[in-house]
């Protein structure tokens, strides 16, 4: 793939534990690097949960690939916050395809 379609600059984030300045610790969402990336357009469905409706939005991102790019962390783009629930690898690769789930904001 040319560089041309990884046109959105994103941030890399792994839950790690953080000092929180009173003596102990806490986890938090810490950034690891910046990747660029082509982020598809998302799908989404609806699903009844607990007797409410919650709609979970995917969406699959392409990034070169690279080996801190594991399912559990997540991708932060122009406020909005992907979980990166698979990583899957192209045949050739030389492209990984992330399938992600939307994060809402607190």
């Amino acid at each position: 793939m040319r560089a041309g379609p990884l046109r959105n600059h994103c941030s890399l984030q792994s839950e790690q534990r953080v000092f929180d300045g009173g003596g102990g610790y806490s986890k938090g969402w810490v950034e690891l690097r910046k990747i660029w990336a082509a982020i598809e357009t998302p799908g989404g469905r609806s699903a009844v949960i607990a007797q409410q409706v919650k709609t979970l939005v995917t969406a699959e991102i392409l990034v070169r690939p690279a080996a801190d790019l594991v399912a559990g962390r997540r991708i932060v783009h122009s406020g909005t916050t992907y979980l990166i629930e698979a990583a899957l690898p192209d045949n050739k690769r030389s492209m990984l395809r992330l399938v992600c789930s939307n994060v809402p904001n607190p």
